[in-house]
């Protein structure tokens, strides 16, 4: 790892950055779908990461790999998939870009990477089911862009 390129890992599920609701009062809140337990771990994943370097003020290249888990109803009770089960998490796995906010976000709270997500000008990614035995997580590379 060098001052241009982290790369870590927020542990446990990913969760999609939650769109703000309305009460009937006219109260604003976003409500709590998991992303506060997720953006606690993605901002010390993230200080870990960046240890020692100050946030950047320039621009950033990003590669995020969500890596869900499977449902239960996927598999049969000896483990294997059942012949129904989907190659590719669907839509209630999470929005792409709802997921990339969530995580983008938390990186701009660390206040170790970047100054603002705005400084993104570059991105790719990809959702996918985990492997047996391997563990649901977001996979983070972050390039600083020469200026």
């Amino acid at each position: 790892m060098d001052a241009t390129s982290i790369t870590f890992e927020i542990p446990g599920q990913p969760f999609p950055q939650p769109r703000a609701r309305m009460a009937r009062n006219g109260h604003v809140y976003t409500p709590d779908n998991g992303i506060e337990g997720y953006k606690a771990a993605a901002i010390m994943a993230a200080r870990i990461a960046a240890a020692g370097q100050a946030p950047s003020a320039d621009a950033h290249a990003i590669d995020l790999e969500f890596v869900i888990e499977r449902p239960p109803s996927h598999r049969r009770k000896d483990g294997s998939l059942t012949p129904k089960a989907p190659a590719w998490p669907p839509k209630r796995s999470g929005d792409w870009d709802n997921l990339c906010k969530g995580a983008c976000d938390a990186i701009t709270d660390s206040g170790s990477v970047w100054l603002d997500d705005d400084q993104v000008v570059e991105w790719s990614g990809r959702k996918r089911y985990a492997a047996d035995g391997e563990k649901p997580r977001t996979i983070v590379t972050i390039r600083r862009l020469a200026p």
